[in-house]
C-alpha cells in the first residue's frame, strides 16, 4: 500500500523498499526505539514551531486488486505482470495473486474525482491488457469468494524480504501460535493459520485526504465519526471460504489477521485526538512495540523510523506524515475502510460520500465529530460493517436510526454541502450514484449474496456474473442478477 502526495514513498504495510533482513536482534530493536522517540520530538517540535505544510488540499487513492484465472481461483502471477508493466503506479501486495494500483496526486478542487476516475482506469485498462495475455483477468472485490483455504500459504507470498520479516515478527510475537480467525456472521467460519496470509484475503480502495495541518486532527476525527454510516453503504464483502459473513467480512479479517500481543495493530484507534494529530504517533510510540525494527541511514528529519514504525499500525483511519514537493512535511488521513469495487464508478461514488462528509463534520464545530463520542463512532462501524444498510446506528440529534434513513435524510445532504465546500464539483453524479444505492438497498454485499442464490449457491456463477458486471462499468444499484 503505497502511502505517498509526493514522489517519496513509503509502504504502508511494512517497508517502502526492499529490506536486507528478515530477522532482527535485541540491538536492532534498541536501536530503532532510539531513534523513533528522537523523531517522535522532532515531529512534534516542527509541529509546534508551524513548519508542516498548510498548503491546499490534495487527494490520492489507492487500489488492491485481485489476479484470477479462467476458473475464478487466484493466479499468482503479480511478478510477471510487474515485469511485463515496468509502472511505478503499480505495485506488488503481499500474496502473488494480488497488485497494488495508484494515481499521481491530484488537487482538491473542480472535478478532482473525474480525473481521479480516468487516471485510475487508464491504468485498469493497461494492467488488465497484461494480465489478458497471461490468460489471467482482473477483479475488483473485497474478499474473493472462490478463494480457498490453501490459497494462502508462503508458497503465494510475494518474494521480498520486507513481507518475510513481517510474517517472521508476527509469529515471534505470538510465540509461534496460530493465527485464528473467528467470525460470526450469517453463519460462523474458524478457520487456523500459521502464517499472515490471511491479510491477503482482504482488497481495499483507500482514499488519502491531505490538507492544511491545522486541520488534520479534525479531518481524522470527522473520518471515525463518518465511517460507520459509510460503511454501511459500500459493503462489498459478504463471503469467505463459502460462508456467509458479515457485509464486510473484510472488517473482523484483517483485524484478526495480524493479531499480536499488546493493542491492537488494526483498529479504530483509542480515541478523538484533541489538538494534533502528533497525539497518534506519540501514542506510536509509547505503547506500541517495534514489528519491523529496520535501521536507517536517513537525517531524523526524514523521519523514516516513525513513518515506518506508523505503518505497521494499521488504524482504519490512519494518520500520515509525508513531503510535499517543496520538502514541508505534510500531514494526511489514509481513508482505509472501503472495499475494493464493485466498478471505478462506485469506488469514485464512495470517495465522494468520504471526502464531503469528512469537510462537514469537520468544520460542524466540537472536535470534527460531528458530536459522536469515540464509542458511539466505534459501535457504529462495527454495526455498518456488520449489517450494512440494515443496521441501526446512533446519530446525534436523531438517536437510533436505520442507516439506510440516515444516509438519505441526513449525511448524503451534508456530503453534497462538503463537497462544494472544498471547492470540487460532481459533473459524473457521484453522489447521485450512493443516492441511488441506498434508495435501492443493492450495495456489492447484498448484489453478491442476491446472486448466489439466484445461481442455486454456486459461486463460480456468480463470480461469472459479479465480472460480467464490472466489465460493464455500471454501477452497482443497476447490475441485473
Amino acid at each position: 500500500m503505497i502511502l505517498t502526495l509526493s514522489n517519496r514513498r513509503i509502504k504502508g504495510s511494512a517497508v517502502g523498499e526492499e529490506i536486507k533482513a528478515t530477522g532482527f536482534t535485541e540491538a536492532d530493536k534498541a536501536r530503532f526505539l532510539a531513534r523513533l522517540a528522537e523523531e517522535t520530538a522532532i515531529a512534534r517540535a516542527l509541529y509546534e514551531a508551524g513548519r508542516f505544510s498548510q498548503n491546499d488540499h490534495m487527494l490520492g487513492f489507492e487500489i488492491e486488486t485481485w489476479i484470477v484465472d479462467h476458473n475464478y481461483f487466484p493466479a499468482s502471477i503479480n511478478q510477471q505482470l510487474l515485469e511485463t508493466l515496468a509502472n511505478p503506479l503499480v505495485v506488488p501486495e503481499l500474496s502473488r495473486f494480488n497488485l497494488e494500483l495508484n494515481c499521481e496526486p491530484l488537487p482538491l478542487r473542480g472535478d478532482a474525482l473525474g480525473r481521479a476516475y480516468d487516471a485510475l482506469t487508464k491504468v485498469w485498462a493497461q494492467c488488465n491488457e497484461a494480465a489478458h495475455r497471461q490468460d489471467a483477468n482482473l477483479v475488483l472485490i473485497g474478499t474473493l469468494p472462490t478463494i480457498r483455504d490453501e490459497d494462502l500459504t508462503l508458497d503465494n507470498m510475494s518474494p521480498l524480504n520486507r513481507y518475510y520479516a513481517l510474517n517472521a515478527e508476527v509469529l515471534r510475537m505470538r510465540g509461534g501460535r496460530p493465527l485464528r480467525v473467528d467470525i460470526l456472521g450469517r453463519e460462523h467460519l474458524v478457520s487456523e493459520h500459521r502464517d499472515v496470509m490471511l491479510e491477503a484475503a482482504t482488497t481495499s480502495f483507500q482514499v488519502h485526504l491531505k490538507g492544511p495541518a491545522h486541520l488534520a486532527h479534525l479531518y481524522y476525527n470527522a473520518s471515525i465519526a463518518a465511517s460507520g454510516p459509510i460503511l454501511a453503504a459500500c459493503g462489498n464483502a459478504p463471503f469467505l471460504f463459502g460462508k456467509t459473513l458479515w457485509e464486510e467480512t473484510r472488517i473482523p479479517l484483517f483485524e484478526q489477521a495480524v493479531a499480536v500481543p499488546g493493542p491492537a495493530r488494526v483498529c479504530m484507534g483509542s480515541g478523538f485526538v484533541e489538538r494534533s494529530l502528533l497525539e497518534i504517533f506519540e501514542e506510536n510510540a509509547r505503547d506500541y512495540d517495534a514489528l519491523l525494527p529496520i535501521a536507517f541511514d536517513d537525517c531524523p528529519e526524514a523521519m523514516r523510523h516513525l513513518r515506518l514504525h506508523n505503518g505497521v499500525i494499521w488504524r482504519w483511519n490512519r494518520p500520515l506524515i509525508g513531503f510535499d514537493e517543496d520538502g514541508a512535511p505534510h500531514l494526511r488521513v489514509e481513508h482505509r475502510i472501503l472495499p475494493a469495487g464493485p466498478s471505478f464508478v462506485d469506488m469514485m461514488a464512495n470517495a465522494a460520500l468520504y471526502l464531503g462528509l469528512t469537510r462537514a463534520l469537520a468544520l460542524a464545530g466540537g472536535n470534527g465529530a460531528g458530536g459522536l463520542s469515540f464509542e458511539e463512532a466505534r459501535q457504529n462501524f462495527y454495526a455498518g460493517a456488520r449489517l450494512g444498510l440494515d443496521a441501526l446506528l446512533y446519530w446525534p440529534d436523531a438517536g437510533e436510526i436505520g442507516a439506510d434513513r440516515l444516509l438519505l435524510e441526513r449525511l448524503i445532504p451534508a456530503a453534497r454541502v462538503g463537497l462544494a465546500d472544498l471547492g470540487v464539483d460532481d459533473p459524473r453524479g457521484f453522489l447521485d450514484v450512493i443516492e441511488a444505492r441506498v434508495r435501492s438497498r443493492q450495495t456489492g454485499a447484498a448484489w453478491q449474496r442476491k446472486a448466489l442464490k439466484a445461481n442455486g449457491g454456486d459461486l463460480f456463477a456468480l463470480m461469472a456474473a459479479y465480472c460480467e458486471g464490472q466489465r460493464s462499468g455500471a454501477p452497482v444499484h443497476e447490475w441485473d442478477l
